[in-house]
């Protein structure tokens, strides 16, 4: 193996281990946000990277909010800050249970978008093209309508 491209791996895979946050899960807000107790005590609300999942008030809101509580709810997760959003949310990648990540399991459940505008991650397009075949989720809903659809309806 190239030695530059060994030091270029191990580069990228000491930022990412240094770069991930542990935190405690103490609050379940919808399929996608959630609120997390820190180290030094303080909480911080996550919005989970590269899915949307359906609104409270949406078919399969409920769904998708009850899926991620029994995932993470009361647990410690590792989490990777990306980007924060326009309502102050951080918005970060959360790892669970020997590094499943929250987002992948929430599509190939069926029960969020991927969110492809914010993300290049293709597999996850992947796994919901498969959740869609599947008819998991809300996909046995053939009029399933997106989130960022439906909030543009709810705005009207």
């Amino acid at each position: 193996m190239n030695s530059k491209f060994l030091y270029i791996l191990i580069l990228f895979y000491s930022h990412f281990i240094l770069s991930q946050t542990k935190a405690k899960v103490i609050g379940i807000k919808d399929g996608d946000t959630v609120v997390v107790l820190l180290s030094d005590n303080n909480q911080k609300t996550l919005r989970l990277a590269e899915v949307d999942c359906p609104e409270i008030g949406q078919p399969f809101g409920k769904n998708a909010k009850q899926f991620t509580s029994d995932r993470v709810f009361g647990k410690w997760i590792d989490f990777v800050e990306t980007d924060s959003d326009r309502y102050g949310r951080t918005i970060a990648k959360i790892f669970y249970d020997n590094h499943k990540y929250l987002s992948e399991e929430l599509i190939k459940a069926g029960l969020g978008w991927w969110y492809f505008i914010y993300s290049d991650n293709k597999n996850l397009g992947i796994f919901e093209k498969v959740a869609k075949q599947r008819r998991f989720g809300l996909w046995q809903d053939e009029n399933a309508i997106s989130p960022w659809d439906w909030r543009k309806l709810k705005s009207k």
